[in-house]
């Protein structure tokens, strides 16, 4: 079997596994720059843009390197979609929905709240409109999108101080990106924007009251439980929250089209990878959490009721007024609907028996 037939049979597992670099005789030797949204020390989150990057590599027989850089060390972590889109890098790494102040539609791109779930997520991508929504969209700002990474749910943050009822939201201060940060303003809380690598000083010091950031593994290496002794579940704004490889649309049209493929089957084995990472993880994570005193309280009704409603106000306000989030929305909530029907029948029943169940 030559090369080229290996890696349309075997995909990415299967050419990795052997070590084989599919059909890249006569391709040039080509030297790209990513730029991360995240620092180093979250090695999951990070390791995302890593697997990518080496992915490409052990692909192309070492042909296509991609050097990868933490949030800060080219320009800053909230910088990046602009250096993609201005060709100063020729991709990012990030959590799209950063970058809600360009255009409410980059949130979904990522997460919004009472969105997907990462299964859904995926599904809408890979197999429902997304892709080609999504990717329309991009192509404004000179980018191309690939999937690269999903947390799964997230948990709703850590707090100073016990939340009993919405009363406590009021006034408080949250490290919350994206349209989770909008709705939390419309309940009464006051979001900040603040990159992960400055979090802790923020909380620590009392500049914030809360934070969300991921999940246990993460919030554990970032020390938060250090600080903030209660840690609330879910996180409503983040039920499958996707992070994207952008890449600079004249870049990666130069690419040949073997080279394409390859950039594409890399970020999708990323984004597989990163969510196992944090499935495998996180339970641990949060054992450790837990008995060192960490406080796990679930959300009240209250607040999870007001900000659904106020979720729901605000994407029909967006519908009225923005013409990019009309045309994603619009299939967004119609797979949404679709989706949970199916999964309230099949996946929801059958999780809601297992977490029950004397196992």
């Amino acid at each position: 079997m030559d090369r080229r037939s290996l890696i349309k049979n075997a995909g990415i597992a299967g050419v990795l596994a052997a070590g084989v670099a599919p059909a890249v005789h006569a391709q040039p030797t080509i030297r790209w720059r990513l730029a991360s949204s995240f620092p180093k020390a979250l090695d999951t989150i990070y390791g995302g843009a890593e697997d990518f990057a080496k992915n490409v590599s052990a692909m192309t027989g070492g042909k296509f390197q991609i050097s990868t850089h933490a949030g800060g060390e080219l320009m800053p972590a909230f910088g990046v979609v602009d250096a993609v889109q201005q060709g100063t890098v020729e991709a990012a790494h990030t959590a799209p929905y950063y970058f809600f102040g360009k255009s409410p539609a980059f949130a979904l791109g990522c997460a919004i709240p009472f969105g997907l779930n990462s299964r859904q997520r995926t599904a809408w991508m890979f197999q429902g409109n997304g892709g080609t929504l999504m990717r329309e969209f991009y192509d404004q700002y000179n980018m191309v999108n690939f999937p690269a990474g999903n947390t799964g749910a997230q948990m709703g943050g850590w707090y100073r101080k016990e939340i009993k009822s919405l009363a406590d939201m009021q006034g408080l201060k949250m490290r919350i990106g994206g349209f989770g940060g909008t709705i939390v303003g419309k309940i009464g809380g006051v979001p900040q924007s603040i990159p992960g690598g400055e979090i802790y000083q923020a909380l620590e010091k009392g500049t914030i009251d809360a934070v969300e950031w991921v999940g246990p593994y993460d919030d554990q290496k970032l020390g938060f439980n250090k600080v903030a002794p209660y840690y609330y579940y879910p996180g409503w704004w983040e039920g499958g929250p996707e992070l994207d490889v952008l890449i600079n649309k004249d870049a990666f049209n130069k690419l040949s089209t073997e080279y394409q493929t390859i950039v594409r089957m890399a970020a999708t084995q990323a984004h597989v990878d990163m969510q196992a990472k944090y499935d495998v993880r996180n339970p641990k994570a949060l054992k450790e959490l837990l008995a060192t005193g960490t406080k796990l309280r679930q959300m009240p009704k209250d607040v999870m009721d007001a900000a659904f409603k106020a979720a729901q106000t605000s994407y029909a306000e967006l519908s009225d007024t923005n013409a990019d989030w009309k045309k994603i929305y619009a299939d967004y909530e119609k797979f949404r609907k679709d989706q949970n029907q199916w999964h309230r029948l099949t996946e929801g029943t059958f999780d809601r028996y297992m977490q029950q169940a004397a196992l």
